[in-house]
């Protein structure tokens, strides 16, 4: 019996010095919009710290989809590294990287140095050439929530569906780092960077802006359930080398719909370095810019987040 008790003790001692793994709580924030979300950024061009895989960081980044196409939410959660540009894919199970970058590197950098006890996970869900009015979805698709095919979208499911299928299969993996435990994602923000195509078309589109990215932004935040969830706008800029020298030919409006829906809310700010930016063509901003914008979501973001005293 004595040696029985002592095996017993053994044991239960090895229960409490064994390590324990722990559940992660994470910051979770959402990256959406068109191609310069996207990004145009080129890996070879990163600076030596961001051209390795983050392992504090994770992404879960939403293979593209057209419009019409079924709302999978393709992707899988990873950690952080170059390749979340343009051409980025997933099918599923592993993800495809490509040789170009976005914001999402120097944002996750710049915020965990502002907020260091922070874990933090993205969700990325971005498709180029897309507007939110449906009349300017051209073969990009749009963001209407309510375009059912009235636009040529002929399977009735838009960019809005996409964002929410990702937003479904990312959050219903409830280990996103591998570790064994069940982890606990706290939605914290929205970063949108998107306009480009409503103010190239018809004026009424970009006139209609303001309205269509108000209600588009209460949607998201409906949908991670935090009604006065931060969100930080890209300003759209020019880079005024197409035609006559102007790229977006309702660019002036869009600009400042961007910029009254942010006065409005109380819970948003907008990011306005985007008109000191070079270009890699005439659409996309160069490496350069992608990793200063990245920066400025961040300090934006956390700005927003102070301020509510949010930790």
């Amino acid at each position: 019996m004595p040696q029985i008790r002592r095996v017993g003790l053994v044991a239960l001692v090895a229960v409490f010095l064994a390590p324990k793994v722990v559940a992660t709580d994470y910051e979770l924030y959402f990256l959406g919009g068109q191609s310069n979300m996207d990004g145009y950024g080129m890996v070879e061009e990163l600076p030596k710290d961001l051209r390795r895989p983050s392992k504090s960081v994770r992404i879960f980044h939403g293979s593209s989809t057209a419009d019409g196409a079924p709302a999978r939410g393709l992707g899988i959660w990873s950690a952080l590294q170059p390749g979340h540009g343009f051409q980025f894919a997933s099918d599923g199970t592993g993800n495809r990287y490509s040789d170009r970058f976005g914001l999402e590197l120097s944002f996750a950098r710049r915020l965990h140095q502002l907020r260091p006890e922070a874990n933090i996970a993205l969700l990325k869900y971005s498709r180029g050439g897309t507007s939110i009015d449906a009349r300017a979805a051209n073969t990009a698709g749009s963001w209407d929530p309510h375009d059912r095919g009235e636009h040529g979208n002929l399977g009735g499911i838009n960019q809005y569906d996409h964002f929410l299928a990702t937003l479904r299969r990312a959050t219903s993996i409830g280990d996103i780092d591998g570790d064994g435990k069940r982890d606990t994602l706290h939605p914290r923000g929205i970063l949108w960077m998107q306009g480009e195509s409503d103010a190239a078309f018809h004026k009424a589109i970009a006139t209609d802006y303001e309205e269509n990215l108000r209600e588009l932004m209460e949607l998201l935040r409906a949908a991670l359930r935090v009604d006065d969830l931060p969100i930080v706008v890209g300003r759209i800029s020019d880079s005024g080398q197409w035609n006559n020298g102007t790229v977006w030919k309702h660019g002036d409006i869009v600009r400042q719909a961007q910029a009254n829906f942010v006065e409005s809310d109380g819970r948003a700010a907008l990011v306005t370095d985007t008109d000191s930016y070079g270009y890699s063509d005439p659409f996309h901003y160069d490496s350069a810019g992608y990793l200063d914008l990245g920066e400025c979501f961040a300090e934006a973001m956390h700005e927003l987040l102070e301020s509510a005293g949010s930790k």
